[in-house]
């Protein structure tokens, strides 16, 4: 879109906030996405969100089990055990386990690319959604059905004593940063096709903006003003095409 500077700066300083988001929850969301769609492709998950991930299944365990430990040597502090079968470090054996299937998964359909149609797709969700309302809409189950799970895990399992509270709340924060994540996947495919609406509706406003034929109404939805009427044509061509190319196809962000 055409715009002052300003505008810019605003929406470069929005995409950069965005990517980082995005990548802070695909690190968090990546130890469960991985078991939620055991299909994704090769290129799915980056390299560097994969190390972070793991580092993170590596780091976070071993604070929590030092801070235990360290509560239960204090004199006269009296501290129960966590209540629950399973801490975060034993998910994280179950993680680490899964990576290493992921691994051999990826590495044949890196060494014969025939065995992938796209590299990027997230792979099919788990059938069990299939079989609830909307469990076929793509976006419905990505933005729903599977934070809902994770959200719901954490809560049942802790009050089952399944999971211990470590477990538990990692598994609600995980549910929160998968839902961020997918809305942001989300969100850029509703802006490609939605900027593509707008060059497409701007077209015929702009092509009166050029013949100096634009109505206010017509320049408003663009954030343009129409030339003066005293301009020398040769400027307010060379104004107009400039204008133009800045709303062509090639210019758009995409």
């Amino acid at each position: 879109m055409f715009g002052s500077s300003e505008e810019v700066r605003v929406e470069h300083l929005q995409n950069n906030a965005m990517e980082f988001v995005y990548a802070l929850a695909s690190v968090i969301s990546q130890p469960v996405e991985c078991i939620l769609r055991p299909g994704y492709g090769t290129r799915y998950v980056p390299p560097a969100i994969q190390f972070f991930s793991m580092a993170m299944m590596v780091v976070l365990p071993g604070i929590i089990s030092l801070f235990s430990n360290f509560m239960h040597m204090i004199p006269l502090l009296n501290i129960p055990p966590s209540p629950g079968m399973f801490s975060l470090g034993d998910y994280a054996q179950v993680y680490f386990l899964a990576s290493t299937i992921h691994a051999v998964r990826l590495w044949r359909r890196m060494i014969d690319p025939a065995r992938e149609a796209h590299s990027q797709f997230e792979g099919p969700a788990l059938p069990i959604f299939s079989l609830l309302p909307k469990g076929k809409s793509f976006w419905f189950v990505r933005l729903a059905y599977e934070p809902g799970l994770l959200l719901l895990a954490g809560i049942v399992l802790s009050d089952l004593y399944i999971a211990q509270p470590d477990l538990a709340i990692y598994l609600k924060l995980a549910a929160i940063a998968l839902l961020m994540k997918n809305f942001i996947a989300w969100y850029r495919a509703w802006e490609y096709i939605r900027r593509l609406l707008d060059m497409r509706i701007s077209g015929p406003a702009v092509a009166k903006f050029i013949e100096n034929e634009a109505t206010e109404e017509d320049l408003a939805p663009l954030h343009l003003a129409s030339f003066p009427k005293n301009l020398d044509p040769e400027i307010r061509r060379a104004a107009a095409k400039q204008i133009a190319r800045a709303y062509s196809p090639e210019n758009s962000d995409f």
